[in-house]
């Protein structure tokens, strides 16, 4: 089972090149951090505040690709943590097909969040960080 989840915060530190995200569950109280690097961490802020640029950034051309190919990005699903690294997906719905590109959470999201794509964690993923110590 998947969990829906809204990016609560983003925290850049300019004194570290590890960044922070947290997710926090939109029907329930359990959150998790996921460090990620300082160009995400900045694609991800400059998306949330609408922040243009003149020419198209990564994630911009990313977003755009998608939808000149027909495609809507229905859901990022973050699916698995391994050796404290996560894995995520996003999910394209393109011709009535549902498509799953291989992603890293950062930049899943930091693709989804300008058009609010719907944030997803697999419940054992869940259960993995919020059970660990610090968490």
């Amino acid at each position: 089972m998947d969990v829906r989840m809204d990016l609560s915060r983003i925290v850049i530190s300019d004194t570290s090149e590890q960044q922070i995200i947290v997710l926090r569950e939109r029907s329930g109280d359990r959150q998790f951090p996921i460090v990620i690097g300082l160009n995400e961490a900045y694609a991800i802020d400059r998306r949330v505040k609408e922040y243009t640029t003149p020419r198209p950034l990564t994630h911009d051309l990313l977003a755009t690709v998608i939808k000149e190919l027909d495609g809507d990005l229905e859901k990022i699903v973050i699916h698995d943590l391994r050796e404290h690294t996560f894995y995520a997906k996003l999910v394209i719905r393109r011709n009535g097909e549902l498509l799953e590109v291989d992603s890293r959470p950062s930049d899943a999201i930091a693709v989804g969040v300008a058009s609010e794509t719907p944030i997803y964690v697999s419940e054992h993923v869940l259960q993995q960080v919020c059970e660990s110590p610090g968490s």
